[in-house]
């Protein structure tokens, strides 16, 4: 038999199969009426495993197009959307750029789960310098508990180092404190590592479980934007007085993407002034008056593109990297096991990436489960196509 096949299915039909179910988002019970009405004799059980067994080289491919990815430009965009897996709910991270899009399901959305992903497999491990009782600080730890952990200070911990010491210092729980020390720990430490792409600047939205991960955070302004519109002004004055800022608010916008086209330190420090001017505005109008109070706590992280012009200005591309989800999720409400989920999250890594390098999905699985091996991988494609574009 030819090494492509395996089993009692060629690769041929086993390409079809993950094809139909990732790409066109095609359940498995309808997959197998499909197969059964044009003839082929296959078994929902069959079905099942192909999607899910023996794909180790997508996964190791998965693995490294989420490392080339890291690599490619010198931002990474992030967004999270609701999973289900057996019956529980899930969450699944996105973690995207201009090359790539990989998803990872998890059982929380907390900083250290988000740092999990961003380790690629690596150990985590906790540092006590400087940066981490700053962001002890920053997470409001109180002084008290502060000066009780300075006998950790300049020093790294295992993950079950860490906690057993921990469990020592926080008697009587403290269970909040406590989960805020090992944040802060765990993001020191991560800051360190020189064997893994470490993320310097990330955007996202507004949650609160991506600020202090990375150097750099900016926020999107399209999320910004929206809280504008949940203001339902029912005197017409209020609404007059909406409209008119939002028309201001996105001629600033405006020139703020012609700005990253052409960056101008003179012009960066005058849309700095204008913002501040802007979002200054008083309209009479409450509720629009704190919202723009609120857009203005938010300069640096909006304004972020003032200094890193390469940014975007919105989070678009990692929306709708989770909307690809969301629709899968409306077909399969869920996976059942860890290992259809891993694959879940591995199939859409590589499709999703393979969209945006104009590659087929299709041939690109097909070359791989016949093990041909024709076609460049995913993340060599990335690492040309990014050294090509000067990231």
């Amino acid at each position: 038999m030819p090494q492509s096949v395996k089993g009692e299915f060629g690769p041929g039909i086993k390409s079809l199969i993950i094809t139909l179910n990732h790409v066109a988002n095609v359940s498995e019970p309808k997959i197998h009426e499909f197969l059964k009405n044009i003839g082929v004799h296959i078994s929902k059980a069959t079905i099942s495993r192909i999607l899910t067994k023996d794909i180790d080289i997508f996964h190791q491919e998965k693995a490294e197009i989420f490392l080339e990815g890291l690599k490619a430009t010198p931002y990474q965009q992030i967004d999270d959307t609701g999973a289900r897996v057996n019956g529980v709910n899930y969450y699944t991270q996105i973690l995207c750029n201009l090359y790539y899009a990989a998803y990872f399901t998890v059982p929380n959305k907390n900083r250290e789960t988000i740092l999990d992903v961003l380790l690629c497999g690596k150990e985590k491990t906790y540092c006590f310098n400087e940066e981490a009782f700053d962001l002890m600080k920053t997470f409001n730890v109180s002084q008290r508990w502060i000066e009780k952990l300075s006998s950790l200070k300049n020093k790294i911990f295992s993950d079950e180092e860490m906690r057993r010491k921990l469990d020592c210092i926080f008697l009587h729980g403290r269970k909040t404190t406590k989960k805020k020390v090992l944040e802060a720990g765990a993001i020191a430490a991560y800051h360190q590592m020189t064997n893994i792409p470490v993320v310097t600047t990330l955007l996202s939205d507004d949650a609160r479980q991506f600020r202090q991960i990375a150097y750099h955070h900016a926020l999107c302004w399209i999320h910004d934007g929206r809280n504008y519109k949940k203001l339902r002004p029912v005197v017409p004055y209020h609404r007059e007085k909406l409209e008119a800022f939002l028309d201001r608010y996105w001629d600033f916008y405006g020139e703020l993407c012609k700005f990253r086209i052409k960056p101008d330190s003179e012009v960066a420090e005058q849309l700095s002034i204008k913002f501040d001017q802007l979002f200054s505005t008083k309209t009479g109008y409450e509720q629009l008056d704190e919202r723009i109070a609120k857009t203005k706590e938010n300069k640096e992280q909006l304004l972020k593109v003032l200094i890193l012009p390469e940014i975007p200005l919105h989070n678009n591309a990692a929306e709708l990297a989770a909307r690809a989800k969301v629709r899968k999720r409306d077909v399969s409400l869920q996976t059942i096991t860890e290992e259809g989920t891993k694959a879940n999250d591995t199939f859409m890594t590589i499709i999703q990436t393979a969209k945006k390098l104009g590659v087929s999905a299709y041939q690109y699985i097909c070359d791989r489960v016949s093990s041909i091996f024709e076609m460049p991988s995913l993340a060599q494609i990335i690492r040309e196509k990014s050294s090509v574009s000067g990231n």
